[in-house]
């Protein structure tokens, strides 16, 4: 198993490599460009302008040997104050992919430079990481809810096909998964807010009684009175829950159900119930196990885009997090930001199919790798 493990890991590697390649050729093929954005920056002094061309090796140019010397610069393969063969060396005058403590270089995000914003000239590991707490605060919330109940209610489906609670709750799926996301949330927000003013309807926490969420001021007030910065976070998390929760149980409850189903008609359960034992055992100790090996690649898989950030729901519900983050970059064109969010969300997906396949090892003793 552990060896299984290693060899699926070092093969995730070259497939990473190739989806931030062939991300990064994508974004500078849209109009514009990082150096564009740069020389269009009003609020930059020439010198600044210059600088960062250099740090970077941006070029005003859609030409392969430019797109190549960018990459090269923003992934720290290359040394931008240098040119030609001598690029690949660094100051230190080791090959500047390397470590800085083995003389390397230290730009790019192979030294774990990301970069600063073309628009806001911060730091994007900084703008990444006071937005990560309230992403992963939410899609952790909706992940724990949506995955205990899709399971509890597709399973109980499953034992009771076709009874008045498998038709109610199949009927109710199908209105859950046929509302868009936007439109249920909008709902949420118009029923809860103007209309019976029970909920807040966007942001974290109140901006009135809170610094903004995130910086290190709102981590201050909140440590000294951690209850009520509690209670104000959670009031804040239900609609926004709700609306991802509703539309993903829906659709993996019917997705339990069938796979639920599909193990208790096979031939290993109808040996189990003949040999006499327990209904409850049957289904639980035989059935249910085998039925989770489908829907876990079906949850590993939706998984990381919640981490990653659920873009239409914290952008409806102003939520402070990844998934408004990358909004944001797409309409500042803030490239290094995208990228970095991109980088992100691959290695989570790929990260969540290599659990995927531990986890199938450990419900089903059958597979031995």
């Amino acid at each position: 198993m552990t060896s299984y493990i290693i060899r699926r890991a070092l093969g995730l590697i070259p497939l990473f490599i190739g989806v931030v390649i062939i991300s990064y050729v994508l974004l500078l093929a849209a109009p514009g460009g990082p150096a564009g954005n740069v020389i269009a920056n009003p609020r930059m002094t020439v010198e600044m302008k210059e600088k960062w061309l250099n740090r970077w090796c941006l070029e005003d140019s859609k030409d392969p040997a430019a797109i190549l010397r960018m990459f090269g610069g923003w992934s720290g393969v290359l040394n931008c104050e240098k040119d030609g063969f001598d690029a690949l060396f660094s100051e230190q005058g080791g090959l500047n992919v390397l470590p800085a403590f083995l003389g390397g270089g230290d730009n790019g995000f192979l030294h774990g430079d990301l970069g600063n914003s073309l628009n806001t000239g911060r730091l994007v590991v900084d703008m990444i990481w006071e937005r990560l707490a309230a992403t992963v605060m939410l899609a952790m919330t909706a992940m724990v809810i949506w995955i205990t109940l899709a399971i509890v209610l597709g399973v109980f489906a499953a034992v009771r096909r076709y009874s008045v609670y498998d038709q109610g709750l199949t009927f109710l799926s199908y209105i859950l998964y046929s509302m868009p996301t936007f439109w249920l949330g909008l709902m949420l927000i118009f029923l809860f807010g103007p209309m019976l003013h029970l909920l807040p309807t966007g942001g974290v926490v109140n901006a009135r009684d809170w610094p903004a969420f995130g910086s290190p001021q709102f981590w201050t007030a909140a440590g000294k009175d951690p209850v009520t910065a509690f209670l104000d976070m959670g009031t804040h998390l239900i609609l926004p829950v709700v609306t991802l929760v509703a539309v993903n149980i829906a659709a993996d409850s019917r997705f339990v159900r069938a796979s639920m189903l599909e193990t208790l008609s096979a031939d290993f359960v109808r040996t189990a119930r003949a040999k006499g034992l327990a209904a409850r055992r049957v289904i639980y100790r035989h059935a249910f196990r085998n039925a989770m090996l489908p829907v876990t690649t079906n949850i590993a898989l939706e998984i990381p885009f919640l981490l990653s950030g659920a873009i239409v729901t914290e952008t409806i519900f102003s939520w402070p997090g990844i998934g408004r983050l990358f909004i944001e970059s797409v309409g500042e064109r803030d490239y290094y930001v995208l990228m970095a969010l991109i980088m992100m969300t691959s290695f989570a997906i790929l990260v969540a199919n290599l659990m995927a396949d531990v986890i199938y090892a450990i419900i089903d003793p059958r597979i031995r790798y």
